[in-house]
């Protein structure tokens, strides 16, 4: 892939993510509340968030990469976006976020989102973008499906976080749809 691509929104940056920017991911990732929806375990140190930004700047090398961007604004990190498992082939990929909670309902995750797709759909030469959004997740279900993504499906018991396994369900965007709502 060609070198990390920053974007800019009208009030959001989208940006590589950093080693000093550790301590703002471990606050996202440390509170259950905020993780309960995310797929993964709460974060229990500091070093798990530095692994992370690790994982993150790897996955740009991997025969399926992906792209996360730190979300920042006015110079603060605020959460994070990405496109990943991309099937060059199938010009398909998956896009998962995150927001911190201090940041939400205020439509700054639609801006990034919006930046990262017109992005992914030119760079990347998208055709499909996917998300995997649990149920009771109202509020991402309801931000995808303002952006284009349609309910596909339901994927029984496809996660496990907590200690538990979890319903996914599918929702689908095509760069025609896209296109149309622009």
């Amino acid at each position: 892939m060609n070198p990390f691509p920053t974007l800019a929104t009208q009030r959001l940056r989208l940006r590589e993510l950093r080693a000093t920017d550790a301590p703002a991911l471990f606050a996202i990732h440390r509170d259950a509340a905020n993780m309960r929806w995310f797929g993964a375990d709460p974060m229990t140190d500091l070093a798990q968030a530095h692994a992370l930004v690790d994982t993150f700047a790897q996955s740009r090398t991997q025969p399926n990469p992906g792209t996360r961007w730190g979300i920042e604004r006015d110079g603060e990190l605020i959460g994070g976006c990405g496109l990943f498992k991309w099937n060059r082939a199938w010009h398909s990929c998956a896009l998962s976020c995150e927001l911190a909670p201090a940041s939400r309902g205020q439509g700054l995750m639609s801006e990034a989102l919006r930046a990262m797709l017109d992005w992914g759909i030119a760079h990347m030469h998208l055709h499909r973008v996917e998300a995997m959004v649990h149920p009771q997740n109202t509020a991402s279900l309801a931000l995808l499906e303002r952006l284009g993504f349609i309910a596909e499906g339901t994927l029984r018991e496809a996660g496990f976080w907590n200690g538990q396994r979890h319903d996914l369900m599918v929702l689908g965007l095509l760069t025609q749809k896209w296109l149309e709502k622009k």
